[in-house]
């Protein structure tokens, strides 16, 4: 069982894969902070991102995950908040090359765009994963 805190966000397009996502988090033995949306009623992606952005600076969670319909525009709201990077992932590969060369603090996922199992297989790889530092410190270093 970890003592991480992993935040989660989505808009309304999100919301069924973000409670799929909660329940397999407290599974795992995570504690979840739930930044909202609460329901599939329509609200503006924005919101949620920089509502991960907030959780991230005042360090009420260490990682987050996001999920838009395409998880393009909630990844942009977050992203303008230094603390924040956040990687679109599609697949397994992107979750594990976010975390190990970019040090990536957040999972970004487009709920139109892959289907639940692939998501669930995308967040577990993506916590799971370490940064590798090395040549990518530097790199990671003027990103902020």
């Amino acid at each position: 069982m970890t003592q991480q805190i992993i935040a989660l966000a989505s808009d309304h397009a999100g919301y069924a894969l973000k409670a799929l996502l909660k329940e397999e988090l407290e599974r795992q033995g995570y504690e979840v902070l739930d930044l909202g949306t609460d329901g599939p009623e329509s609200v503006d992606y924005p919101d949620f991102g920089h509502a991960m952005g907030q959780a991230l600076e005042a360090g009420r969670a260490e990682r987050g995950v996001l999920v838009c319909g395409s998880g393009i525009g909630i990844s942009i709201a977050a992203n303008r908040h230094p603390v924040v990077r956040a990687a679109l992932c599609h697949d397994e590969t992107s979750a594990r090359l976010a975390r190990a060369h970019n040090d990536a603090n957040v999972l970004a996922l487009g709920a139109r765009l892959i289907g639940a199992e692939v998501a669930k297989s995308c967040l577990m790889v993506f916590l799971a994963t370490e940064f590798e530092g090395g040549r990518h410190v530097r790199r990671v270093a003027k990103l902020g």
